[in-house]
């Protein structure tokens, strides 16, 4: 079980400092729903609905959760090009909708229910409907203004993947969707303690599973690993025991091919990760990876089993995703300080952006033409790390002195406490775009601002 103590390590996490075979199918072990479509348009029927399961093994009771079509974390997978169509029925007792994590997508489909699209009543559906834009790993969470967190807590999350008309040469392709749950000593959900800092839970999952999750290639294979976070507020960082890991993507955008600083990343909600991994050429234990919340918490574990995989090409980076801009002007940049406020312990100061608790009727926090490029000084004025992701649009995270940026795209960034760090966009996406913490029930009290592209 994760102490408490050990669950507020796990949020002192920041992303500064990251300096053939086919694309194999390599479903997510749980999920019946995964399918690769190659052209045309994919159509997946999903019901929300409630379902008893038993999280930890060795509990006494189930835990009331809810799924999709009765199943905890699918997987919906297509290529690149073809078309999508989700049919939400929702068969909770709550008001429902989803948002896309990443998806550069129309607005009308970016599932903010309250903002972008009415809330998905009790009993009624919703069809999402379009053609992603860009090929990547993107994290499907519940996104209602002032709702979002007991959805999100008992388990309506899923991940999108859009594979590459080229992906690189390896022998499998794993989803892992990590997840934290809120349990009582006999196993049950526990949701009845207020958490106005962010939801952490005490018991560890990927896709739905106890963990270690394990993982099983060929020796001297290559694996190519997509990782989501999916927890309500539970930020850490992800140790790579024995692995040579290399990232190829952040938040689903291609970025340059490096290794993780002492092979670890900052993982906070709503980030994602694809990295390749190499097996060694002898069978056996491969190697592990950890989530660093107290002293380490194993996800999964490699082995290399089975007949030797046959010769591999170099490691190389994705292509570059052509749609995103080479450059960013920042000299015409439109610029906007953005002041992130609030202590849980005080009711007298609640969680805002530059003093205004989200509401649909407030005015934007900018408004804009379509192609102007944008600079935003995120400073966080709280005792708390705030993951911060930005709707429709990929960033860069800039240097210190606005002279250069990261080499990767990111749409959630981790702004440390009392400290400001600064992103640039290009504002190529009309419509009306939430700026809003990944921490669930922060969201719901209101963390969040938007902006509005003309």
């Amino acid at each position: 079980m994760i102490t408490r103590r050990a669950a507020a390590a796990g949020l002192a996490t920041s992303l500064i400092g990251l300096t053939g075979r086919t694309g194999a199918q390599g479903l997510s072990p749980t999920s019946s729903v995964s399918r690769v479509l190659q052209a045309g348009e994919a159509r997946w029927s999903l019901a929300a609905k409630p379902r008893s399961m038993r999280l930890r093994p060795d509990a006494a009771r189930e835990a009331d959760v809810w799924t999709f079509n009765g199943e905890l974390a699918p997987v919906f997978r297509l290529k690149h090009g073809a078309g999508m169509r989700l049919s939400l029925k929702n068969e909770t007792a709550l008001p429902l909708s989803l948002h896309f994590h990443g998806i550069r997508g129309p607005n009308e489909m970016a599932g903010v229910g309250g903002l972008t699209q009415p809330p998905i009543a009790p009993g009624e559906s919703f069809d999402y409907a379009f053609t992603p834009p860009d090929p990547g790993t993107f994290l499907i969470r519940p996104c209602l203004l002032g709702g979002s967190a007991e959805p999100a807590e008992r388990g309506l999350t899923s991940l999108l993947i859009v594979e590459e008309a080229q992906p690189p040469q390896v022998d499998r392709d794993i989803a892992l969707i990590v997840d934290d749950w809120a349990l009582a000593e006999d196993g049950s959900l526990a949701l009845g303690d207020p958490a106005p800092a962010g939801r952490l839970g005490s018991f560890l999952t990927v896709n739905g599973k106890a963990t270690p999750l394990r993982i099983e290639a060929p020796p001297r294979g290559r694996i190519r690993l997509r990782f989501a976070n999916a927890c309500n507020a539970r930020g850490m960082r992800l140790r790579f025991d024995g692995l040579k890991a290399f990232v190829i993507a952040v938040d689903g955008q291609p970025s340059s091919t490096f290794e993780p600083l002492e092979a670890s990343l900052p993982f906070a909600p709503g980030n994602r990760y694809d990295l390749l991994v190499d097996l060694p050429a002898e069978v056996g234990p491969a190697g592990s990876v950890i989530a660093l919340i107290g002293s380490g918490f194993p996800l999964m574990e490699i082995v290399a089993t089975g007949d030797r995989s046959g010769p591999l090409p170099p490691m190389a980076p994705l292509r570059p995703n052509p749609k995103l801009p080479a450059q960013i002007r920042l000299q015409d940049a439109m610029r906007k300080d953005v002041a992130i406020r609030g202590d849980p312990t005080r009711p007298d100061v609640p969680w805002a952006i530059n003093g205004a608790t989200g509401q649909p009727s407030n005015p934007p926090l900018v408004r804009i033409k379509r192609g102007t490029p944008v600079v935003l000084a995120l400073r966080n004025e709280t005792a708390f790390m705030q993951p911060m992701h930005l709707h429709g649009h990929s960033s860069r995270l800039l240097h210190g002195l606005d002279d250069g940026w990261e080499p990767y795209w990111l749409d959630t960034v981790q702004v440390p406490e009392n400290k400001t760090v600064r992103i640039a966009f290009v504002a190529d996406n009309p419509g009306k775009w939430l700026l809003a913490s990944t921490v669930m029930e922060r969201f719901d009290a209101g963390l969040w601002t938007w902006i509005e592209v003309t």
